[in-house]
């Protein structure tokens, strides 16, 4: 799995999705600091990452103008906020929720992840 973890996300978050083999970098990593949720979601796709970000309004109308183009995507996981903190504390929820579902199929697909490592479509 590649995984892009939206700009919101520690560099931290990135290394520990790296010690368990899930290939993970950060918006900041790749230089795209400051860019637009389009800008990232056109990199993301570039580069063959699915998406990870707390930002499901935006993301899922970029996906959604995406695919109404006829277009696309590597797929979008959303961690919500009142699910997962950013915080350190939250970091290991999160890797847990991310490698329970690591093995699915997420092209073209807005997955809701879930603190139990169970994943649902909105």
């Amino acid at each position: 799995m590649k995984l892009l973890l939206d700009e919101t996300y520690p560099s931290a978050l990135a290394e520990a999705l790296r010690a368990v083999e899930i290939d993970a970098a950060t918006v900041v990593e790749l230089g795209l600091a400051g860019s637009s949720d389009p800008e990232v979601f056109a990199a993301a796709i570039a580069a063959g990452y699915a998406l990870l970000t707390e930002n499901v309004a935006d993301f899922a109308h970029v996906s959604a103008q995406h695919l109404s183009a006829g277009r696309h995507h590597p797929g979008v996981l959303v961690a919500l906020s009142s699910r997962f903190s950013r915080r350190p504390a939250g970091t290991s929820a999160l890797v847990s929720a991310i490698c329970a579902v690591a093995d699915q199929a997420f092209e073209d697909r807005v997955v809701f992840l879930q603190t139990r490592g169970r994943a649902d479509r909105p």
